[in-house]
């Protein structure tokens, strides 16, 4: 037998038994649990954008609140064959055409100046000129069936005042039906005076947040996210600044 099989051999022994080792693989053991897992639910979704207008979260609560009225473009009456109640509804019976807002019949409707041919119809208010705007702002922006989480990350109820934030909650959500035509209850919403009133009575709160015994508001729409809801709230513990 000659050397060079009797080398090779002792080389391959040699470095099977080096290299084995380094090939063995220590078992998989199960991931680390999280003792105090982060609750993720105010996360779910995306915050809102200042840039963006939804349909979901300002857009559907206006027209619920200033057109989708009992007489005008609620399911039961559907005036001219109008239903604002919903996204479907909406875009096939308000003639929105995507990216066209002076070319659809939802944005004229609600700018035209004849009072005649307006909406809402005398002896309701027009609605006002940051609504219009943001009407407009989502047509033009697609007329996206899109929505964003309100309660995105932590909700700041620091500072909350009438006009900087329940003014505009008022008149998007609640004019429609607690305005100066026909109150609903009697309960007007339409001033600083007015809100705060109901707010000292308790039913400002109890009927946005839905409280056992309240009459769950706004009527027949969405109700009011939970960090807006916090913010009223907040306001009304802070003595209603105005």
């Amino acid at each position: 037998m000659t050397r060079t099989p009797i080398v090779a051999l002792f080389l391959a022994i040699t470095l099977a038994t080096v290299l084995l080792p380094a090939c063995r693989h220590e078992p998989l053991l199960p991931p680390a649990v999280d003792p105090d897992p982060i609750d993720t639910s105010a996360n779910a979704g995306w915050p809102c954008s200042p840039d963006t207008a939804y349909f979901t979260n300002q857009v559907l609560p206006i027209l619920i609140s200033q057109c989708a009225k009992s007489g005008c473009h609620d399911e039961q009456s559907h005036e001219d064959g109008v239903v604002l109640t919903d996204y479907q509804r909406v875009m096939t019976t308000g003639g929105v055409k995507p990216f066209k807002a002076n070319d659809s019949k939802l944005y004229e409707s609600i700018t035209k100046t004849d009072p005649d041919d307006r909406m809402p119809e005398p002896p309701n208010a027009p609605l006002t000129a940051e609504q219009k705007a943001l009407i407009k702002q989502w047509i033009d922006q697609g007329a996206r069936n899109n929505g964003c989480n309100e309660n995105y990350g932590s909700c700041d109820t620091s500072g909350v005042t009438y006009s900087g934030f329940v003014s505009t909650l008022m008149t998007n959500r609640c004019t429609g039906c607690h305005g100066n035509i026909n109150p609903q209850g009697g309960i007007k919403l339409t001033t600083y005076a007015e809100v705060t009133a109901v707010a000292q009575s308790g039913k400002l709160y109890g009927s946005i947040a839905r409280l056992t015994g309240f009459s769950p508001m706004p009527n027949g729409g969405a109700a009011v996210s939970p960090c807006f809801t916090n913010k009223v709230n907040a306001w009304i513990n802070a003595g209603m600044p105005q």
